[in-house]
């Protein structure tokens, strides 16, 4: 029962902790006493180091940690024609933390241009390793959700709803471009779909003049345009976030008001779902999946802190949500990255490993 094709039994979110090296490098260029080819050249060697722990940890699948962002998605979003990212007057809101005090602003025609460098991110990373690269990206929705009402200018999109068919084509661009460059395995990253299970950030965006009206149908439409064109040989998958930054979170509320638009509305092969606390629920919104060759990967191993899950409560979960999804349509992952942005969760890289290679062991025993 394991999988030769993605997602695989034993997966990996996207992010790890940044090494000191990267940290180091990413301070000095911003001092000015390091260039960007020196930089480069420091995340280059990190990120071979960094493939090959995925290798020797028995991954069939290795990404670039995203070593060479500060943000999962900013980084992505900011280099779309027509996206900039600006600095406005508050952060993201964690529980006891905000983020650094940026958001994407609309500013012209939204596109994705041939030269956007993710493509050499990918590239990169599929040059240097012997197993599946995978390549992650945020979602769509996280552009329509994310910026502000008065950051869309009026003089290329009459309001927040008008960005969202250019917003498709763009991706439609992305996704062939990643195919064209070698890519089989890409991930649109979402934190849009755990907001719709929280009614407190339904009412947040609200008053960001976000449209929360039908909002669960206009997201299938947008993701289903967004990835019509798919090659057959390419996976796609989602990883749905609650909020992942030094270890603390944003939303609560189980999947069930948004589990039939995602499982069975939109047209991924694979969804990974943060399944590492009360916070998400329980596994019935799982009865949505529709049987076949969509599979989810069930976040049962959390990347907030070091300790080790005991390998039978795992074991437990995994069967618990058996009784919802045949376990051949299951897999196991973190619940998240392990560093969403540049400052990472509050845990060691050994333990980060300790957890890979639990995941690993774990799925090798489960579908054995």
């Amino acid at each position: 029962m394991q999988r030769t094709t993605p997602p695989f039994r034993a997966d990996q979110v996207g992010s790890f902790l940044r090494t000191s090296a990267i940290k180091e490098a990413r301070a000095q260029h911003e001092a000015g006493s390091l260039d960007t080819a020196g930089l480069t050249a420091i995340e280059d060697r990190e990120i071979i180091d960094l493939i090959h722990e995925q290798e020797s940890a028995g991954l069939k699948l290795a990404t670039d940690g995203e070593f060479r962002r500060s943000w999962w998605h900013f980084d992505f979003i900011g280099f779309l024609d027509g996206v900039d990212i600006i600095e406005i007057d508050h952060g993201i809101q964690f529980h006891g933390v905000q983020t650094k005090p940026k958001s994407p602003a609309v500013v012209g025609k939204i596109g994705f241009p041939a030269d956007h460098p993710f493509l050499d991110h990918f590239r990169f990373l599929a040059a240097n390793t012997t197993v599946t690269p995978k390549m992650t990206i945020p979602s769509p929705t996280v552009v329509h959700w994310r910026a502000e009402n008065s950051d869309i200018s009026s003089e290329f999109y009459a309001n927040r709803d008008a960005i969202l068919n250019d917003l498709a084509a763009a991706y439609r661009a992305a996704v062939q471009a990643f195919y064209d460059a070698g890519c089989r395995y890409l991930q649109f990253d979402d934190t849009t779909w755990a907001y719709l299970c929280s009614q407190a950030e339904i009412e947040k965006a609200a008053g960001r003049g976000v449209d929360v009206e039908g909002i669960g149908h206009k997201y299938v439409k947008l993701i289903n345009d967004s990835i019509r064109d798919k090659p057959a040989d390419m996976v796609i998958t989602t990883h749905v976030c609650r909020g992942n930054f030094k270890s603390t979170w944003i939303s609560s509320g189980g999947y069930e008001p948004v589990a039939e638009y995602l499982l069975a509305g939109c047209n991924y092969d694979g969804y990974f779902l943060e399944y590492d606390s009360e916070r998400a629920g329980g596994f019935e919104p799982l009865r949505f999946l529709p049987k076949g060759n969509k599979v989810v990967v069930l976040g049962l191993i959390t990347s907030k802190s070091g300790d080790l899950e005991d390998p039978e409560d795992v074991k437990k979960r995994i069967a618990e949500a058996g009784e919802f999804v045949a376990l051949d349509q299951l897999a196991l992952s973190p619940q998240c990255g392990f560093a969403s942005t540049e400052e990472g969760n509050v845990l060691t890289e050994a333990q980060e490993w300790a957890k890979v290679r639990e995941i690993v062991d774990l799925a090798r025993e489960v579908w054995s």
